[in-house]
């Protein structure tokens, strides 16, 4: 598994392509194939232990994905969960989540706001663990467990393959945190991190078919002023990450939110110049994802009647979205779990292509730095 042999425009398209290989990595760190690596996650049974609670600070990209392992954290292990912005953290209530297990999320490990954040959760008396791109940044090495991603240097400013990194060592740890707590069992890891195999090679197969069909949907939606992203669940902080990366990558303004606020509020934005983009997979094993999916679905119907212009992330196979939206995106069917991972990267892509429409330095666009790249 390779990155193909060719010439990039952009470093940000190069590390969209680079997202499979930097998976395989951190699966291989973190994992032997089939069970969770003792070593690896020793320093994470320490922080857990004796702890009810979680709280994952974060910024940006990082907190999009602090919201995804929110879910897997409390769906996986039964943990209470909660997210803030890591800029926040140190101005709440010290009586907020009392000595909860503290995880934070940061690509460079040097982010000064996260890094304020976990120093003060340390005072407080907070067991810390740290996910980061880099195993010798500062928070990796003041955290008490230090759960570093294998995605190697990323030169763009907007997050690829640190972000799905970063999902993915989320889902490696909420496994753990299953299995310590005894809410799984050997067995359902092993099935858990066999679908986890998967994705590097699923990925690999689909970039080539997403770049072929994405640059003429970024073509098309282009000259849109407004772009709305919809999800439901585990597929929201997905639609918060998707605006994200139109936002900083082509200076488009896109708003991500919880597909049923649509009609509170948002709805008013819908016209000729306004984009939806709805994320509408489903995993038909579970019984919530084809309830959220079928009110995604009754959501787009009103919307064609309204005249929205409407694009949707689909699962493979979906006959039924393609009547309801004027283009669909498709994804492999996966668990619903594992959909972000898959879903996140076509949605780089057209913000990518996008950015190129417009004419934009997607590697350096205005105003924004990374906070540290390490050669």
């Amino acid at each position: 598994m390779k990155t193909p042999d060719r010439e990039f425009d952009h470093a940000m398209l190069r590390e969209i392509y680079e997202q499979p290989n930097a998976l395989l990595r951190t699966l291989r760190a973190f994992t032997d194939g089939t069970t969770l690596r003792a070593e690896v996650f020793a320093p994470a049974l320490a922080a857990l232990a004796g702890r009810d609670s979680m709280l994952i600070a974060a910024s940006g990209s990082s907190r999009h994905a602090g919201l995804v392992g929110e879910i897997l954290l409390e769906d996986f292990a039964g943990i209470p969960v909660d997210v803030e912005y890591a800029s926040e953290y140190i101005y709440r209530s010290t009586q907020t989540m009392r000595s909860p297990c503290f995880v934070v999320l940061s690509q460079s490990g040097e982010t000064a706001d996260t890094l304020e954040a976990l120093r003060e959760a340390k005072s407080r008396g907070a067991s810390t663990i740290a996910i980061t791109n880099d195993a010798s940044s500062t928070m990796a090495r003041i955290a008490d467990c230090s759960l570093p991603t294998q995605a190697e240097i990323e030169r763009a400013v907007p997050a690829t393959k640190s972000f799905t990194t970063q999902l993915l060592a989320l889902n490696l740890l909420a496994l753990f945190a299953a299995r310590v707590r005894g809410r799984m069992t050997a067995a359902r890891i092993e099935a858990h991190l066999e679908q986890l195999w998967r994705l590097p090679a699923l990925l690999e197969a689909e970039l080539p078919r997403w770049e072929e069909r994405i640059p003429e949907l970024a073509a098309s939606l282009a000259p849109m002023d407004t772009y709305l992203f919809l999800g439901r669940g585990i597929h929201f902080p997905i639609a918060r990450e998707g605006a994200l990366k139109l936002k900083e990558s082509a200076y488009a303004q896109a708003e991500g939110y919880p597909a049923g606020e649509l009609k509170h509020g948002p709805n008013a934005l819908v016209g000729p110049s306004a984009v939806l983009v709805a994320l509408a997979t489903k995993d038909p094993d579970s019984p919530d994802s084809l309830l959220r999916y079928g009110k995604t679905l009754q959501l787009l119907r009103d919307m064609r009647q309204q005249g929205a212009r409407v694009v949707a992330l689909a699962s493979e196979g979906d006959a039924v979205l393609p009547t309801l939206c004027e283009q669909v995106i498709f994804i492999p069917r996966c668990a619903e779990h594992l959909a972000p991972i898959l879903e996140v990267v076509p949605l780089q892509m057209l913000a990518y292509f996008t950015a190129a429409q417009r004419g934009i330095d997607v590697d350096s666009p205005r105003n924004l730095v990374k906070a540290v790249v390490r050669e």
